[in-house]
């Protein structure tokens, strides 16, 4: 049996799908299991990583857990590790297979590294996932792309290695399944830079429109996004790292293809796998 956080989520629903199609056992924590619409053969479970303790109840039998962290907030993360730690060890030591951020590296603070070293300290075995720009966060322009096809954003120059969630989905399926990638942390990202603007095009080469990037003030959309991300501080992070990414590209790694045996999927690849989400 798989436990898999963060089940209904981009990233979490595809390793499921896996999962079930491989044949593995799946148990999916949700905190409403009546909405999660999740495969047939999938045991659902309500938990709330808010309370660690919810999870106890679902891991019997478990040999494997896919974490996903909801929350922002480092001071969160930095009080509720130990706690979610300490339920993972007392159900037998299950393989943890962490989805972090490829900023963990560079920002000891975030909620990623937080998680990380309790993780690492807990003598869990444990892979550590870091993707870079993941690429389904594209889709909060579909909607101004829809009306009016245009994206107003700032930073239109900055290079992501944009990696498709299914990507990640796959290598964690690797991870969860097999031993070899004890002690492992994989940094996923596409196969090349692709700044945001250009995004913007490939999205509209692939569903036949002619969209255009109009750059804006990083201030237009400061409070917006610290909305969205339900915190000022992370909004601050990733308007500061997108004005980073202008002078020097997101890093292009090869370890999707070592993990998979595959090159990494494109944006391009990406886009046409979402057209339906912006036409």
């Amino acid at each position: 049996m798989i436990l898999v956080t963060g089940a209904t989520g981009n990233v979490g629903r595809r390793v499921v799908e896996r999962l079930v199609a491989a044949g593995h056992g799946v148990r999916a924590v949700t905190r409403d299991p009546s909405r999660a619409n999740l495969p047939a053969a999938v045991e659902a479970a309500a938990a709330d990583l808010a309370d660690p303790e919810t999870l106890r109840p679902h891991l019997d039998g478990v040999r494997a857990v896919f974490l996903i962290w909801p929350f922002v907030d480092p001071a969160a993360a930095a009080q509720l590790a130990p706690r979610v730690v300490d339920v993972l060890t007392g159900a037998g030591s299950p393989r943890v297979v962490y989805v972090s951020a490829a900023s963990a590296e560079t920002d000891p603070d975030s909620f990623w590294a937080v998680m990380e070293r309790a993780i690492t300290a807990s003598g869990l075995p444990w892979t550590m996932l870091r993707p870079t720009g993941i690429a389904t966060n594209t889709l909060g322009w579909a909607a101004p792309i829809r009306a009016e096809g245009v994206v107003r954003w700032p930073y239109g120059a900055a290079a992501r290695s944009m990696v498709h969630e299914d990507d990640i989905a796959a290598v964690a399926v690797e991870a969860l399944t097999s031993d070899r990638h004890d002690k492992q942390t994989y940094v996923l990202s596409g196969p090349e830079t692709v700044t945001q603007a250009e995004q913007v095009r490939i999205i509209g080469e692939v569903i036949g429109r002619d969209l255009h990037w109009q750059d804006v003030p990083a201030e237009a959309v400061r409070t917006m996004l610290a909305e969205e991300m339900g915190s000022p501080a992370f909004a601050d992070a990733a308007l500061a790292t997108w004005a980073a990414l202008v002078e020097t590209p997101e890093q292009v790694t090869g370890d999707v293809a070592a993990v998979l045996g595959r090159p990494a999927r494109t944006f391009a690849q990406w886009a046409a796998d979402h057209a339906a989400d912006f036409a």
